[in-house]
């Protein structure tokens, strides 16, 4: 059984945010680009140059070259980041991770409460096929679960909160789709890029992961482990009132009818994203106990 959600009126998309698969400029020096299910996000003024941008996450296995080029074409030919910085460890965020950080020769930044699981040490709690709600969770199994080993080049995001390589932004602990989840956000101009904290698509459904309809919803219930560390994280990202978010699924989204939609998701978590029934619903797995941790 599906539960409520809150859907967006078009005022909210944000007004670049194109529907085909190609690049989106949201912002002078932000843009993102969908590759199948997810986002990666570019942090750079177009024409930077070598070293003088950010990769946000690194999506699905086997798109690695579109991700080249989209750079190349918004930073200049043979343009290597400066850094590469993940929201959190799951497939669809680290599948060309290995391959370009090794090829572009840069460092990898994620919380220490990831490192786990991009080091080969531990693997993601089993995806929770109970959920319902559509039929993306009943093929959770199939996708990749193991972890992958970025040893050589990872690095731990700074005690501080800075985010390296981006001037002006800070991370935010955003645990609950994953122990390390972080957030990114920008007080200047109240930017926000949320990994999957919360998602802007009904992504249990296959049609509208296709489609990417404008909705508010919360994390991805089927790689969801703990639920009130979920609520607690959107709650925070809700209070900071941002203008412009950008997601790891769905659009881009800006403005004040965003906004309210993600005050009412926070408010009504429990009921807009918790699914009714789920291994993790009453039993979370959790950093603290070790039970997010699975032998790889």
């Amino acid at each position: 059984m599906s539960h409520p959600q809150v859907a967006l009126t078009s005022e909210a998309i944000a007004e670049l945010a194109h529907p085909d698969d190609g690049t989106h400029e949201i912002a002078l020096d932000l843009a993102y680009r969908r590759l199948a299910m997810v986002n990666v996000v570019f942090f750079g003024v177009p024409r930077a140059g070598d070293r003088g941008w950010v990769l946000i996450d690194t999506g699905v296995p086997g798109l690695g070259g579109l991700i080249e080029s989209a750079a190349a074409e918004r930073f200049g030919e043979n343009a290597r980041p400066a850094a590469i910085i993940l929201t959190h460890g799951h497939f669809d965020h680290v599948g060309n991770l290995k391959s370009l950080a090794e090829k572009w020769e840069v460092p990898i930044y994620a919380h220490a409460l990831e490192h786990p699981y991009l080091t080969g040490r531990a693997s993601y709690p089993p995806p929770d096929t109970l959920v319902g709600g559509g039929i993306m969770p009943t093929f959770a199994p199939l996708f990749p679960g193991g972890p992958i080993d970025v040893s050589e080049r990872l690095r731990e995001l700074p005690a501080t909160g800075e985010l390296p390589c981006m001037p002006g932004w800070r991370w935010i602990h955003t645990p609950g789709h994953a122990p390390g989840h972080v957030s990114l956000w920008r007080e200047r101009d109240h930017s926000l890029i949320v990994g999957d904290a919360f998602i802007t698509t009904h992504m249990e459904s296959a049609y509208s992961v296709i489609t990417q309809k404008p909705e508010m919803h919360g994390p991805p219930t089927w790689l969801t482990p703990d639920w009130e560390a979920a609520r607690a994280s959107v709650v925070t990202l809700a209070s900071l009132e941002p203008e412009l978010v950008v997601t790891g699924h769905g659009r881009a989204m800006q403005g004040p009818q965003m906004l309210a939609a993600l005050q009412v998701l926070a408010w009504d978590f429990q009921k807009l994203a918790v699914p009714p029934q789920g291994r993790y619903v009453l039993h979370p797995a959790r950093a603290e106990d070790g039970s997010a941790y699975c032998a790889p």
